[in-house]
C-alpha cells in the first residue's frame, strides 16, 4: 500500500531538483534491505499513483520507501 508523503518531504525534493543539489537517499530496497544512492534529483513522476523520484543515474525510488534524504528522517524503519 501506498502512504503519501508529507509537504515538508516534497518541497525538500523540490529545493534539491531546482538547485542541482547533491543528494544522498536512504531507502528500503525491499521489506529487510536499506539501500543507499547518491545522485542529483532529475524528476518526480507518478506511476499508477505512486510517487518516484528520478535520479540523474536514472533510477527511480518510490518516495514512500525513503527513510532519509541528505540526512533528515522520513520515515521509521
Amino acid at each position: 500500500m501506498y502512504n503519501p508523503i508529507s509537504c515538508e518531504f516534497f518541497d525538500q525534493l523540490n529545493v534539491a531538483m531546482q538547485r542541482k543539489i547533491p543528494s544522498t537517499v536512504v531507502y528500503l530496497k525491499d521489506e529487510e534491505t536499506k539501500e543507499t544512492l547518491k545522485g542529483i534529483v532529475k524528476t518526480m513522476e507518478v506511476v499508477d499513483g505512486k510517487e518516484f523520484l528520478v535520479l540523474d543515474s536514472k533510477e527511480k525510488i518510490r518516495l514512500d520507501t525513503v527513510l532519509t534524504f541528505n540526512g533528515k528522517r522520513h520515515r521509521e524503519e
